[in-house]
């Protein structure tokens, strides 16, 4: 009797589960069934015709976003955005487009470099006027960018103004596929330092910076700096072969637990590296994310490399980015999270499922938990990767910010036209800074046009005032408040002329300037002379004993 009693208590959690799943099975079901049996009415009664592509497809995306910000749905119409996520190509010319206010019409931007709206001689501010013959004055930016897409292979004929001599060209432009910039500048710099940008981990493109980094040594690198800033990750299997450049053979690198037996697998370095000693620092920032966390976050964990910067993104979080679905669509489907070698999962925030979508929520540093690198150092999970050594980069004043972002008048993009018309030619990016004449011109130019921005302090002015009204201070303080104002006054001339707005308006405007004459890989370079993180990594390695110190574990 005891027997029949302890195998009926052993057999209670399998009934359980049992019961459990044909639960599930059973909403699912009947949650199905209605949804069908919706529609079905929908499509049969109501009022006006519906469209099922849109009606069902939005039904589809309510449903993913209530989930994740990553699980997506991309119908058979849309399958050309997704391989383009993949892949980081397209058919097209080969240039970011912008739409121009004052000109109402869009503008060459910046053409990347080896395409071919560059090698058509297309250059920064060209106004877009037709394009087979259609006229484009006055469409957006999405009208005018479909239309330079097509097919590779096929030819255009492209309408556009230059602004800086006034005359009208005619150009034939063949579409090809575009490969977006991934590696946007590599090179040896001072003291025998290695420099790399990688700013995706697109499908085959480790194989370019290992290319890169075994150049670099054979013209005698001695360390290296590896800029993961505003890398928002890719390919996790391109993020695993960076790492094998820098590990030894047969470490464990990567986990990734999910719901599935089949999405449980654990990675592993597979070749011989190239190089496991040379001192390296990684560059990170808050836009660092998911495959750039992978190599930072195990670099750190295994010792090979200090992380410097500020925390990155927290995306602990893995995709399945092919999913097929009937006819023809794909479903991109987070089906876990994974694990650096320490063990931790970094992933820093919570998604609650609601009918408004999905709800985000920072895990809070107090619920972190402890775990240690390969040599002891102690590091933490929940919250993306904190760098070893944190460095701010500079803060963008408030002027600076509504001339690059908000300014509707086009001031920089104009002064920029103007400046390229007068030089044919401009020094090399590791030497160009723009003069402090030039900078007095694009001043004097600000100030006439009659540029206006709104001042942050004056908007909290307002507040306090108003605040102090409302609580019967403002009489008594009406005096102070007044000589505030007119303390705070707007001066656009000071304001420009102000050293901290002066300093940064002056790279922002090099940097334009770099992107025109020497593209993307011009301007990075270029901005390598004033970057604070960048100077404070070769600070480092410059100094092999200090090198040594931070990835030593504190002693306890």
């Amino acid at each position: 009797m005891r027997k029949i009693i302890t195998i009926a208590l052993m057999l209670l959690p399998m009934l359980a589960v049992a019961q459990n799943s044909s639960d599930h099975n059973y909403r699912v079901a009947k949650n199905l069934d209605v949804f069908n049996a919706v529609y079905r009415n929908l499509d049969l009664l109501y009022v006006d015709s519906l469209n099922a592509d849109e009606v069902v497809g939005d039904a589809v995306n309510q449903m993913l976003r209530s989930l994740d910000p990553y699980t997506e749905y991309y119908p058979e119409d849309k399958v050309g955005e997704y391989k383009q996520m993949l892949t980081g190509k397209y058919a097209g010319i080969g240039s970011i487009i912008s739409y121009s206010f004052t000109r109402k019409n869009v503008v060459i931007n910046k053409p990347y470099e080896g395409m071919p709206a560059a090698e058509a001689g297309l250059r920064k501010g060209d106004i877009i006027l037709a394009i087979d013959g259609e006229s484009m004055e006055g469409k957006m930016t999405a009208y005018v960018s479909e239309r330079l897409r097509g097919d590779a292979g096929t030819t255009m004929v492209l309408k556009v103004k230059r602004p800086a001599t006034g005359k009208t060209l005619t150009l034939k432009v063949q579409r090809r596929a575009i490969q977006m910039p991934y590696l946007t500048y590599y090179g040896l710099q001072p003291d025998s330092i290695g420099y790399i940008s990688y700013n995706q981990f697109l499908e085959n493109s480790a194989k370019d910076v290992r290319r890169a980094f075994i150049e670099m040594r054979s013209k005698g690198m001695r360390s290296l700096v590896l800029d993961l800033r505003s890398n928002g990750g890719g390919s996790v299997q391109e993020a695993l072969q960076i790492l094998n450049m820098f590990v030894p053979k047969g470490k464990q690198l990567l986990e990734m637990r999910g719901k599935v037996k089949s999405s449980n697998k654990t990675f592993y370095t597979t070749m011989e590296p190239i190089d496991t000693v040379m001192p390296i620092v990684v560059l990170v920032n808050e836009e660092t994310a998911s495959a750039s966390e992978i190599t930072s976050g195990a670099l750190q964990d295994l010792d090979r490399a200090v992380v410097m910067g500020t925390r990155t993104y927290g995306k602990g979080l893995v995709q399945v980015p092919n999913v097929p679905l009937p006819y023809n669509g794909k479903l991109k489907l987070t089906t876990a999270k994974y694990y650096i070698p320490s063990g931790r999962c970094i992933q820093a925030r919570k998604y609650k499922h609601t009918n408004k979508g999905y709800a985000s929520e920072h895990v809070a540093d107090s619920l972190t938990h402890e775990f240690r690198t390969a040599a002891g150092r102690i590091v933490r999970d929940g919250g993306g990767i904190k760098p070893d050594i944190e460095v701010l980069p500079d803060s963008m004043p408030n002027i600076a910010y509504y001339l690059q972002f908000a300014d509707t008048t086009d001031l920089l993009l104009n002064y920029e036209i103007d400046y390229m018309a007068k030089h044919r030619t401009v020094a090399a990016p590791s030497e160009f800074e723009l003069s402090d004449k030039d900078y007095e011109e694009f001043c004097a130019y600000v100030v006439k046009s009659g540029f206006e921005y709104d001042q942050v302090s004056e908007k909290y002015l307002k507040d306090l005032e108003k605040l102090a009204r409302f609580e019967g201070y403002y009489e008594d303080a009406k005096p102070e408040f007044e000589a505030l104002k007119a303390k705070l006054k707007h001066d656009i001339a000071k304001d420009l002329a102000y050293p901290y707005n002066k300093e940064q308006l002056k790279q922002i405007i090099a940097n334009d300037i770099m992107s025109a004459y020497y593209f993307d890989r011009g301007a990075l370079e270029n901005s390598l002379r004033y970057d604070k993180q960048f100077a404070k990594a070769v600070e480092l390695l410059k100094n092999p004993e200090e090198y040594r110190k931070t990835l030593a574990p504190t002693k306890e």
